[in-house]
C-alpha cells in the first residue's frame, strides 16, 4: 500500500508539474505574440529573456540541490575504501582559521583528525549557546505552540550551523540528509520504550542533584512549580546538547566503527553538558521565579481595601494579615 500510494504521488506530482508548464508556455507565447503586434521583434526578445532567466533558475536550482558523491565508508580505519574516503574528507573538510598546518596541500589522516577537533570545540560552544537559550524557552513556553516552534527552529539552524562550519562546500540534499540522520538518533523518533531509561536519567538526576527549597525563599511552596519548569527546560535543552552532538559526530564518521557508537558518545557527552548548563542556569531561573512571585504577591495584596470606620472586625483582621504579610516580604527581598 505505501509503495503504490508513493507511485500515485509521484505521478500527480509529474502531472501537475506538466500541467502548469503548458499553461505558463501558453500564456507567455500569447504574451509574446502581443508584444510582436506593437513592436517588431520584442515578442522574440521577451520570450529569449524567459529562456535565460528560466535556464539561470534551474542552473542554480541543481547546483544547490545536487550532493557530492561520498565514496563508501570502511569498517574499520584502515580498512578497504578507508584511503578514498580519507580522499574526499580532506577535500570537502572546511580548514579552520587555528588549524596550524591549514595551508599544507596534502591532507592525510593527521591533518584531518587535527581539523576535526578544531571544529569540535567550535561545534561544542555553538551546542552550548543554543541548548542555553532553549533551556529558557522550554521552561517558561513549555506546552506552547510558540516554544514549541522556536526550540525547532533553534535545533535546526544548530544543525545547519555545524554543518557549515566541517563542509568547504554546501548541499542543500546534503544537510537534509544529515537532519534525517541526527532526527532519526534522536529519542522516540523511532519509540523504543529500552532506550527511555537512559535519556530520561541524566534530566532527573540534573532535576534532584539541588537542594530546590534552598534555592528560593518560597522555600516548600515554590518547589513544585519551579520542579515543573525546571523538567521542561532541563529536557529541552539535553534533546538540543543530542542534536547538536550527534551532528557533530557525524560530520566526523570515517570508519563504520565510528558511526556505530554516534548515540552512545553523543548521551554521554550531552548529559555531561546538561549539567554545565543547568548549573549556570539554575540560579537565574531560581532568582527571576522568585522575584515574580514577590512583586505578583505584593500587587496582589495591594488590592486588598483598608479598613473604614464601618468596617467589621474580620474586614480589620484580613487589611492587618495583608500589610503585615506585604511588609514581610518585602523585608525578605532586601536580604
Amino acid at each position: 500500500m505505501k509503495k503504490q500510494l508513493l507511485s500515485w504521488l509521484r505521478l500527480l506530482a509529474s502531472f501537475t508539474i506538466l500541467l502548469v508548464a503548458a499553461i505558463a508556455v501558453n500564456q507567455l507565447y500569447s504574451l509574446s505574440v502581443l508584444l510582436n503586434g506593437l513592436l517588431p521583434y520584442s515578442g522574440y526578445a521577451f520570450l529569449a529573456l524567459w529562456a535565460l532567466f528560466f535556464a539561470v533558475t534551474l542552473f542554480t536550482g541543481l547546483r544547490l540541490w545536487s550532493a557530492p558523491k561520498v565514496p563508501p565508508l570502511a569498517d574499520r580505519v584502515g580498512g578497504n575504501n578507508f584511503e578514498p574516503y580519507i580522499a574526499y574528507m580532506g577535500n570537502s573538510l572546511a580548514v579552520h582559521r587555528a588549524h596550524p598546518d591549514g595551508g599544507k596541500k596534502e591532507h592525510d589522516l593527521r591533518w584531518i583528525r587535527a581539523n576535526l577537533k578544531l571544529h569540535e570545540v567550535d561545534a561544542l560552544n555553538a551546542t552550548k549557546t543554543v541548548a542555553t537559550k532553549n533551556f529558557f524557552i522550554g521552561a517558561f513556553a513549555q506546552n506552547t505552540s510558540y516554544g514549541t516552534t522556536t526550540s525547532l527552529m533553534n535545533n535546526i539552524k544548530l544543525v545547519w550551523n555545524i554543518y557549515a562550519k566541517y563542509n568547504r562546500e554546501h548541499s542543500v540534499r546534503e544537510f537534509l540528509r544529515l537532519l534525517r540522520s541526527v532526527y532519526e538518533c534522536l529519542p522516540l523518533s523511532d519509540f523504543n520504550k529500552e532506550e527511555l531509561p537512559a535519556h530520561i536519567k541524566p534530566i532527573i538526576q540534573c532535576s534532584f542533584s539541588n537542594t530546590l527549597s534552598s534555592l528560593l525563599p518560597g522555600g516548600n511552596l515554590l518547589t513544585p512549580f519551579f520542579l515543573n519548569l525546571f523538567l521542561a527546560g532541563a529536557t529541552n535543552t539535553y534533546l538540543t546538547c543530542l542534536a547538536g552532538i550527534i551532528a557533530s559526530k557525524h560530520c566526523q564518521v570515517l570508519s563504520l566503527e565510528d558511526k556505530d557508537e554516534i548515540v552512545q558518545q553523543s548521551m554521554f557527552e550531552a548529559a555531561f553538558m546538561l549539567k554545565e548548563i543547568v548549573k549556570e542556569c539554575n540560579p537565574i531561573l531560581s532568582v527571576t521565579i522568585s522575584n515574580a512571585v514577590k512583586k505578583a504577591g505584593i500587587e496582589s495584596l495591594d488590592t486588598v481595601t483598608a479598613p473604614t470606620s464601618g468596617s467589621g472586625l474580620a474586614q480589620d483582621i484580613v487589611s492587618h494579615l495583608a500589610s503585615s504579610i506585604k511588609h514581610i516580604i518585602m523585608e525578605s527581598g532586601k536580604e
